[in-house]
Parts: structure tokens; C-alpha cells; sequence
């Protein structure tokens, strides 16, 4: 498994960090609920073959 969306990750990370004030509460939310368990799972493939 690979890591998929890397520039949609990194797009995001620097969103958050440099425009936080344009980011809104429920943005943030709907990633970490819909996105986090998926790269979560992924990171862990590849950290424990």
C-alpha cells in the first residue's frame, strides 16, 4: 500500500500552518473523521510490514 493524495496532504498541512484563519472548525473535522483512519491505516502498512 502507498501513501495516496501526497499533494493534497501537503496542501492541507500548509493551509492549516500558514492560513489558519481561513480554515474553518468543520473543514478541519470532516478531515480528521474522513482522511485520518485512511492515512493512518497506510502510514502503519508501511512502518509494520
Amino acid at each position: 500500500m502507498q501513501i495516496t493524495d501526497i499533494k493534497k496532504i501537503i496542501d492541507t498541512r500548509n493551509r492549516i500552518i500558514h492560513g489558519y484563519d481561513t480554515v474553518s472548525d468543520d473543514i478541519i473535522w470532516a478531515i480528521v473523521i474522513r482522511n485520518l483512519p485512511v492515512l493512518s491505516r497506510a502510514v502503519n502498512t508501511l512502518l509494520i510490514p
